[in-house]
Parts: C-alpha cells; sequence; structure tokens
C-alpha cells in the first residue's frame, strides 16, 4: 500500500460521508474536502517541518466542487499523487484534482442524481402507493446505499491503487458511454411505472338514442391503453421543463387539489361523470 496505510484511507471514505456539510459560496466543497484528506497529509506529513504541513493544507482549500459521489475516487487519486510527487511539484497534485471535478460532476449528476437516484425512488414509491407500506421508503434506502457505498468504498481504494494512470488508461469517455446506458435505462422503468402507477380513467358516457352509450374509457383503451396518464406524466414533465424543475412543490399541490375538487363532485353532484376511478 505504500506510505499510506488502508486504516488512513478508510478515515478518509468515513469523512466523505459528511462532505455536504461544509459549503461556501467563495469556494464550495473545499472546507470539506480539505477535512476530508487530513487524514492523508497528516500522514504523509506527520515528520515534515511545519511550513511544509501548513502549505499541504493550503494546497487543498482551494475552489472545488463535483458530485459527493465522485469525491472519494479523486481523493484516492489525490492521495497517490501526493505520495509519488516531489515537493517542488505540489501544484500538480491541485490542478490534477481541478481537473478531475468538472467531468465527475456531470457523471455523477447524469449517472446518479438523473438516473438512479429516480428509479430507486420510483420503484420504492411502486411498493406503497397503495397501502403506504413503510417497505417502499427502506427498498429506496437500500437500493441507493448499495450502489452508493461500493461506489465510494472501491472509487477510493481503486483510485489512490492505481493513481492517473487510471484515468488515463480507461479515460473519461467509458463513462459517458454507461451516462447513456444508464439514461436509456432510466427511461425504459419510468415508462413502465407510468403505466403500472398513475392511474387515471373517466366514466364520460355519451348517449345516441335508444342504442348502448358510447364509453369514452373504452374508446381510449382501444386506441391506446394508459392514454390518460400518459398525457397526465406528458402535462406535468412539461411544467416541470417550463419551471426548470422549481416548481415541483406547486404541481403536486395542484393536482392534489383537483383529485379533491373532482371527488367531491362525484360525491356531491347526483349524476356527474366518473372521472376518477
Amino acid at each position: 500500500m505504500g506510505k499510506i496505510s488502508k486504516t488512513t484511507l478508510n478515515k478518509v471514505l468515513l469523512r466523505t460521508q459528511g462532505c455536504q456539510f461544509a459549503h461556501n459560496y467563495e469556494r464550495m466543497q473545499s472546507l470539506s474536502l480539505t477535512y476530508c484528506f487530513s487524514p492523508v497529509l497528516e500522514e504523509l506529513y506527520k515528520d515534515a517541518p511545519k511550513e511544509d504541513r501548513v502549505n499541504a493544507i493550503k494546497r487543498h482549500l482551494e475552489y472545488f466542487n463535483t458530485h459527493p459521489i465522485a469525491i472519494p475516487f479523486i481523493l484516492g487519486i489525490a492521495a497517490s499523487l501526493e505520495e509519488n510527487t516531489d515537493e517542488d511539484h505540489k501544484d500538480t497534485v491541485t490542478a490534477i484534482k481541478t481537473s478531475l471535478m468538472g467531468p465527475f460532476a456531470g457523471i455523477g449528476d447524469s449517472l446518479l442524481n438523473l438516473t438512479w437516484f429516480p428509479i430507486a425512488g420510483s420503484i420504492g414509491a411502486s411498493l406503497c402507493v397503495d397501502n403506504g407500506s413503510i417497505i417502499g421508503p427502506l427498498v429506496m434506502f437500500l437500493l441507493i446505499n448499495l450502489l452508493y457505498w461500493p461506489l465510494k468504498y472501491f472509487g477510493l481504494h481503486k483510485g489512490y491503487e492505481g493513481g492517473m494512470a487510471l484515468v488515463e488508461k480507461f479515460g473519461v469517455q467509458i463513462f459517458d458511454r454507461l451516462g447513456d446506458i444508464a439514461n436509456v435505462l432510466g427511461v425504459m422503468v419510468t415508462g413502465g411505472l407510468i403505466a403500472t402507477t398513475v392511474k387515471l380513467t373517466t366514466g364520460i358516457q355519451f348517449a345516441f338514442g335508444e342504442g348502448d352509450p358510447l364509453v369514452l374509457q373504452s374508446q381510449f383503451d382501444s386506441v391506446l391503453p394508459c392514454l390518460l396518464p400518459v398525457a397526465v406524466t406528458f402535462i406535468c414533465f412539461n411544467l416541470l421543463k417550463k419551471g426548470q424543475g422549481k416548481n415541483s412543490a406547486q404541481i403536486i399541490l395542484g393536482i392534489i387539489a383537483v383529485c379533491l375538487v373532482l371527488a367531491a363532485l362525484n360525491y356531491y353532484v347526483p349524476g356527474f361523470p366518473k372521472i376518477f376511478v
């Protein structure tokens, strides 16, 4: 393992659990990142002069911001570089660490925040939407952490073992391809959940003479099953897109209000068509 012990790396891993608790608008994650990385610096500089220890801390207090799950991997590479770089060339460590934060921020957002997190949440919601079971949130929690923890652990240790050679060998392009695959998977899972979770039918009928009435829902089902759930999802998606995701609470409250109004009409107004079943 070289100069840095596995125990020290595990200390870094545990500290990364709180890497989002010390944001600031000037340097973003730099303070929490330095706290996470300090066990490595303490081990490498335990016998060094005070000036070198101070300079090591100051180097890592520069601006830094990336996806939290990518931090262990980047810190693993930074630990390897700190161990194998001369004191006169330590600025290289900061430069490489800074150059990695942008690509991995995009990878983390696309693969995790915008793909795996919604998939896990949708699966959890589908398990408790009918009866309010506590199983849904637990499944969501397990799905997220069963992916996040291995990514953090192996990212830190493999990043340290491989150093920059790991990035140079595989490149960031492989993560871009994984992001495309994950996006396709997310769309497929979301589409299946729309058909099974979003429940919306209409009881509107049209009477023509003395024959059987025309049931609007039957016509929808013959043309495209689950047409109304897809339509509502499409409307919500466009509203979210228009509001850039900042109006999600208003959309949820609006849906609840519409459901309550229609339910009241179904109950209090005789003959009102039953729209929600």
